[in-house]
């Protein structure tokens, strides 16, 4: 008997007819003897709904007060799929992120889990009951309801598997695995039957969507095995697991891409010791995550400070930054919203040589100017102009070989 956890999104609960197709899928595998825990989003299209709901009240929502309303399109998801399983015949229960006991810090809209209790899901499995559990929400130290983010499904899911020792975690989407690319960008992209937990951190990191990120944390750190698959086909997906020698055979196993980044820069900032810490303390201090960073070489004392955040922080990022430069002695902040970036990943890059110089040509090739270029063991990701995505993602998919499955230096 195994204990399995599946995780369904809001495609796949998007009406009564989809959670009644749910619920017949999971009692399916119930029914071949596994205990069943089952994560879901909220109904698609609902969370929106709901954030639309709250700016109608006010244009500046209370975040406590706007997770309290966000975590409700979850809760009603979790009550019918129990009740369409109490209809065909099987029991079932649905359990609020608080009644399971997923604690979270503080951080409202963001939440990280920080603790996972067991004992209330083992109960109603040992009950031989399905259990439902919603997604995207927890409780904080002081009892109030939190969320952690977009995609927190996943997250939860996730978590929950590396909690209860689950043999194995389902993450059922509207997409059928994991490709070398966007599909729908990329005609040629293909889908992979394994991808390592490093290779999809990077991907989800980098903006492919299939995953969360914070979801790829946890099974990397607590080694679950995840299969992502589609909710509409039988097919096998994509298995997400632990790195193996095969895998470095492969140069470049994907491309990324994300149109949801903004630039910053501080011209002309002092370059003395602390400086670049003061520049990004409120930063981190409201939850704005920075991400590639370049410092130009000192002239005079004085350096150009580079980076990227997402776009909704943009604003925020730079009414907070434009305050900070001031008080640095800097000579002014510029931003520029019309770009994006495109990665090539793979854990062959770590005993290959030569990718990067064959990334740079083949942009060259098609005058795509290069901006921003980060690097790490496994990435190499280039900022362009925003205009560019589409052609630099199929450049590279074909660059490497991806489209014939082959990516040879």
């Amino acid at each position: 008997m195994a204990l399995i956890v599946q995780k369904y999104g809001g495609t796949s609960v998007g009406s009564i007819e989809k959670i009644q197709n749910v619920a017949k899928k999971v009692i399916e595998q119930y029914k071949n003897g596994n205990r069943m825990v089952v994560v879901l989003s909220a109904m698609s299209g609902q969370t929106n709904k709901l954030i639309e709901m709250a700016h109608q009240m006010t244009d500046d929502p209370d975040l406590r007060e706007l997770d309290v309303l966000m975590s409700t399109g979850e809760q009603v998801s979790v009550a019918l799929f129990s009740m369409a399983v109490k209809s065909l015949g099987y029991d079932a229960c649905s359990l609020l992120g608080f009644q399971v006991g997923i604690r979270t810090d503080q951080l409202y809209g963001k939440a990280r889990i920080q603790d996972i209790q067991t004992d209330r899901i083992f109960k109603e499995l040992e009950m031989n009951r399905i259990v439902s559990v919603a997604g995207f929400q927890g409780l904080d130290e002081e009892e109030n309801i939190t969320t952690l983010g977009r995609g927190g499904s996943d997250t939860t899911a996730v978590a929950l598997a590396a909690a209860l020792n689950a043999d194995l975690c389902e993450i059922y989407t509207d997409v059928d695995g994991v490709y070398t690319t966007d599909p729908n960008l990329c005609p040629k992209a293909r889908k992979m039957d394994y991808i390592s937990y490093d290779e999809m951190l990077e991907m989800a990191s980098l903006g492919a969507k299939v995953l969360e990120i914070r979801s790829v944390e946890f099974a990397k750190k607590f080694n679950v095995p995840v299969h992502v698959r589609s909710t509409f086909t039988d097919e096998r997906g994509t298995m997400v697991v632990a790195e193996t020698k095969d895998m470095e055979k492969i140069v470049v196993s994907g491309i990324a891409f994300n149109k949801n980044e903004a630039r910053i820069t501080i011209s002309k900032v002092p370059d003395k010791p602390g400086i670049a810490a003061r520049i990004f303390e409120p930063l981190v201090k409201t939850g704005i995550v920075v991400d590639m960073i370049v410092q130009n070489t000192s002239q005079e004392g004085l350096t150009d400070l580079t980076f990227t955040v997402i776009k909704a922080d943009f604003n925020n990022a730079m009414k907070l930054l434009d305050k900070v430069a001031k008080e640095v002695g800097a000579e002014k902040i510029i931003g520029d919203e019309n770009i994006s970036k495109v990665s090539i990943i793979g854990v062959g890059m770590r005993t290959h040589a030569g990718v990067a110089q064959k990334m740079f040509t083949a942009l060259a090739r098609e005058n795509i100017n290069i901006l921003m270029i980060s690097t790490s063991e496994i990435k190499i990701s280039c900022a362009i102009e925003e205009k560019y995505t589409e052609l630099a993602v199929r450049v590279l998919h074909e660059t490497f070989g991806l489209d014939k499955g082959k990516t040879d230096i």
